[in-house]
């Protein structure tokens, strides 16, 4: 069986060389090279809208799918603002502090912004209670620094 061009170029396998290893979006937001780090920070209002739409999206195109003779899908509730957080890369030129990466960050943070490095331009909401009941971990010794 032989195969028009146009069926051939779909079924062709690109080269080694032009298959990206790193996604798109692991690069620093700065400069665009390959992130080291990466914290959360919440979502702008702009940012939940189109989350939230997407969201809507999906629910309406699950019940169009839906079975009618199976009961009718449930969903929980919508997402809120306050549950949803979308993650800041960095490269290690750029990155914010250790400490400062474990917290959440407001909407309105612009790091990495070289004018606030290490640190950023927003008050990160606090880190949750430790658990007094939880056991400390430890890792083994290749896995922390220094060895």
């Amino acid at each position: 069986m032989e195969l028009n061009a146009m069926e051939a170029s779909a079924m062709a396998v690109p080269a080694p060389e032009q298959i990206s290893l790193v996604s798109a979006g692991l690069v620093c937001g700065l400069c665009g090279v390959r992130a080291v780090v990466h914290w959360q920070r919440r979502l702008t209002s702009a940012e939940f809208a189109a989350h939230l739409a997407l969201e809507e999206q999906r629910r309406d195109e699950r019940l169009r799918l839906a079975d009618p003779e199976q009961p009718v899908p449930g969903f929980g509730p919508l997402p809120r603002t306050a549950e949803c957080t979308t993650p800041v890369y960095a490269c290690a030129v750029h990155a914010i502090g250790l400490d400062a990466a474990a917290l959440i960050h407001q909407s309105t943070c612009t790091a990495p912004n070289p004018v606030h490095l290490p640190g950023c331009d927003c008050t990160p909401e606090p880190a949750p209670p430790v658990d007094p009941e939880s056991t400390r971990v430890v890792l083994p010794d290749h896995w922390t620094g220094g060895s």
